[in-house]
């Protein structure tokens, strides 16, 4: 493979054409599963970890393989999302309400190793029991509901906006105990956060600021509030659960609300809509959950492993090390392409054909080992009532025209996806 191939994992447009990044990825599994790859605008470079054991292998080994946000945390920095980071710890105290240094001094616990990590992850684990889950699933059915009967009659829509987006949304905002309504203000700031190499969705960087000292300043009035009444959401559990006698600071505690905002609605929303495109280019599969609905828990793996809502994740060597036959360096970048170890040959049989009857391994899109999405669970019961519920009023259900993605090697987003329908 050539160094120009390496040279476009780095680069967010490459992933527009999902054909052509799937063929990278294979040539890379067959030929150089531990790879070397440049970067754009003077990047220091990073390996790419394209097969599933190896990305498993290197996601359950903390003590080498680091998350730690002060090594770079779990990214590989754009030139744009390393100027907007820029620009908020040199803000003024007039801009971002006084918080930009606070924003990009705390950690969360996905940019977190272990013990620091268990002992944030522990905060709000209560908030995602299986118990608790599963009283859930008569609320997520009713707000399900409610969306597709807004869209009933219709006959078409844009799926992203009045679908795949609103039921995650919803819920987002009623496992962090705000109202409904500030559900439009969150949606927003997600898309700020995550849309920043985007030219439809970047913005500039006095409204950058604005809304950062929006979102800081709307934390902050809450963590204030559910320290004066505590419920049992998720805000509620971290404000007032201790680590070492001591509360969470305010800079931590901004960024796990962050993490909350953005892991807590964008997998569900990418996997809705990445499901719904999967069923619509092989209607021959959908027609399989049409005839016998309860296939869909089952299916449901099959559709988060095709979509693959998030690209990858990194990490940092913390010492020397190995990687199949390849030398990693202390300091070294990995990139772990769980889009790459979905599609492995060595775990599937035809891994390029989707077969929602398929038997097989777990995904790694939700992650692997301590930084398993705390919120997978969750995740899944929202895909699967959705389709249950979509299917049953929408058999029909058929994507039409261009889909629009968003430009983004970490997330596998789409933005904007027009379907028609009967009834």
């Amino acid at each position: 493979m050539n160094d120009q191939a390496r040279l476009a994992l780095s680069e967010p447009e490459t992933f527009l054409d999902q054909e052509a990044v799937h063929q990278i990825f294979t040539e890379l599994r067959r030929d150089d599963p531990v790879a070397w790859c440049p970067e754009t605008d003077g990047g220091l470079g990073f390996w790419s970890i394209t097969k599933y054991d190896d990305i498993q292998a290197i996601s359950k080994n903390p003590k080498v393989f680091s998350s730690d946000r002060l090594l770079g945390g779990i990214t590989l920095e754009s030139a744009e999302m390393r100027r907007r980071r820029q620009n908020l710890e040199n803000a003024s105290k007039d801009e971002v309400s006084g918080g930009g240094s606070i924003i990009t001094s705390g950690s969360s616990m996905i940019m977190m190793d272990p013990p620091t990590h268990t002992q944030h992850r522990r905060m709000v684990a209560p908030g995602f029991t299986p118990g608790r889950l599963n009283a859930l699933i008569p609320e997520i059915r009713t707000r399900c509901v409610e969306i597709l009967e807004n869209i009933a009659g219709r006959g078409e829509c844009e799926f992203v906006s009045a679908v795949a987006a609103e039921l995650p949304i919803q819920m987002l905002a009623e496992l962090l105990g705000v109202e409904q309504e500030d559900r439009k203000k969150l949606f927003e700031w997600s898309n700020i956060m995550i849309g920043g190499d985007d030219p439809d969705m970047r913005i500039g960087r006095d409204e950058v600021m604005a809304v950062f000292g929006e979102l800081f300043q709307y934390s902050v009035a809450l963590r204030t509030s559910r320290q004066e009444n505590p419920g049992d959401d998720l805000i509620s559990m971290l404000v007032n659960t201790e680590m070492n006698g001591e509360p969470m600071e305010l800079a931590d505690y901004v960024s796990a609300f962050i993490l909350l905002v953005v892991a807590g609605n964008e997998t569900t929303r990418n996997s809705i809509s990445g499901g719904i495109l999967a069923l619509s280019q092989h209607p021959e599969e959908r027609q399989k959950l049409i005839d016998d609905p309860s296939l869909i828990p089952d299916a449901i793996d099959e559709i988060i492993r095709w979509v693959a809502p998030v690209v990858y994740m990194r990490r940092t060597a913390l010492e020397d090390t190995k990687v199949g036959e390849k030398i990693i360096k202390k300091g070294d970048r990995l990139a772990l392409w769980y889009m790459s170890g979905n599609r492995d040959e060595d775990k599937w049989d035809d891994p390029f054909s989707f077969n929602v009857t398929r038997n097989g391994p777990r995904h790694l899109s939700f992650g692997y080992g301590q930084h398993l999405c705390i919120g997978w669970r969750l995740a899944e019961i929202q895909l699967t009532v959705c389709l249950e519920e979509l299917l049953k009023r929408f058999p029909d259900i058929t994507v039409t025209g261009e889909v629009a993605r968003m430009r983004s090697n970490f997330l596998n987003s789409i933005k904007r996806m027009q379907v028609r329908y009967s009834g």
